[in-house]
């Protein structure tokens, strides 16, 4: 038996640990490696955190793109203590699929004005996407959330609908969140008519698949990086291993050799070749 973060019990479960590492790019090679150690390591009761960090350190060892992608939800919530970092790197998810996107705008509802975390835009759809971020495993997004943004999503919605310039749009709230909801959290969602996305929800356009199919891997998935170091970028606003490609000189402060910078480099360029063929909007 397994223990999850949440404290719940359920048996170790050797397709979803192979589905994990094949996610991860590793080769039949190395996930029968990692597959192998891992057995010999079992024992009733283990973590499912321990058995991340032993296939983790084994992937890390073997290549490190693939333990990169391996750790994407860790990196995801890396990205705290607070949701900022995330809402950017949300609201680039989205800018990749063809929307125009604004990050953390005031927004003038009927009767109040709201703090947005995205506002996403097309020819014909505007969304307010709210996102609930949590720096820790075991976290769920409970119904008092989609129950709150809808809520202001009604009143910025009203708000919306009134102006000219939005008359051939439709308008559409989302939730986000890098965790997961709650049974209820989704039942109300999908009532009241709010698009709700987590970490694995909903099927193929959950989080993580949106992240594997645009190739936009946030740098605190980098492994060559310490904690410090990945804090520092996200300082200056480095979200995105793509942004750090475009901006090298952003690890000039932190006095590593130059071998080192280009195997950060290289590591960064390889996450975003395993792409999948990009989705139309949803």
């Amino acid at each position: 038996m397994v223990k999850k973060a949440s404290g719940e019990k359920e048996p170790f479960s050797p397709e979803k640990l192979h589905r994990s590492l094949e996610r991860s790019g590793a080769s039949q090679d190395m996930m029968k490696r990692v597959e192998k150690s891992l057995e010999d390591h079992l024992f009733d009761g283990i973590t499912t955190s321990e058995i991340y960090r032993k296939a983790f350190q084994l992937l890390r060892k073997l290549k490190r793109p693939a333990a990169a992608r391996y750790s994407l939800k860790r990196a995801i919530m890396e990205l705290g203590p607070t949701g900022y970092p995330f809402e950017h790197f949300f609201g680039a998810l989205l800018r990749q699929m063809g929307y125009a996107v604004q990050v953390g705008q005031e927004v003038q509802g009927q009767c109040v004005k709201h703090e947005v975390d995205v506002i996403a835009r097309n020819d014909h759809q505007q969304f307010m996407v709210e996102c609930k971020f949590y720096n820790s495993p075991g976290k769920t997004c409970n119904v008092r959330v989609p129950l709150y943004i809808h809520s202001r999503f009604n009143d910025i919605e009203k708000r919306w609908r009134s102006a000219p310039k939005s008359k051939n749009l439709s308008f559409h709230g989302w939730v986000v969140t890098n965790t997961r909801f709650t049974t209820d959290a989704i039942d109300y969602g999908k009532c009241a008519g709010l698009r709700m996305v987590s970490w694995d929800f909903p099927g193929e356009e959950s989080l993580k698949d949106m992240i594997e199919q645009s190739g936009l891997f946030p740098i605190t998935a980098l492994t060559i990086l310490t904690r410090k170091q990945k804090q520092m970028l996200l300082e200056k606003e480095i979200v995105l291993c793509r942004q750090l490609l475009q901006n090298p000189e952003a690890l000039q402060p932190m006095g590593l050799k130059a071998k080192k910078q280009e195997a950060i480099m290289e590591e960064a360029r390889e996450l975003g070749l395993k792409k999948h063929q990009k989705k139309k909007q949803p």
